[in-house]
């Protein structure tokens, strides 16, 4: 028997889980499984079609959600920009140090 799986292609949190198991469940029973990229489009092109077999799908219900990726994405972004900005504060923090510590020596 051979089954295929196909999916609309957008982020659906939780669906890299389901193929990965509906693939292993599969493969179990001694099906053969396919995989359709692009939903119907997919079904149209030779190319779009893939087997998917048990290292396939190793680390699919694994893979970050979209909306993950994106966030660390705007982190990895922003990292060098905070890094900047503590380069540039560090020698008016040190020289506001020195003024403290002369102010307070001459009120001593």
């Amino acid at each position: 028997m051979k089954i295929a799986i196909s999916t609309g292609g957008g982020d659906a949190p939780g669906l890299n889980a389901v193929i990965r198991g509906a693939v292993l469940a599969a493969i179990h029973r001694g099906w053969e499984c396919v995989g359709i990229r692009r939903g119907y489009d997919g079904l149209l092109d030779e190319d779009r079609v893939v087997l998917l077999d048990a290292n396939a799908v190793r680390a699919l219900a694994e893979l970050p959600s979209l909306d993950e990726l994106r966030a660390r994405l705007v982190g990895l972004l922003n990292a060098p920009a905070s890094r900047i900005v503590g380069v540039l504060q560090a020698p008016a923090a040190q020289v506001a140090r020195v003024l403290q510590a002369f102010a307070d020596k001459q009120a001593a």
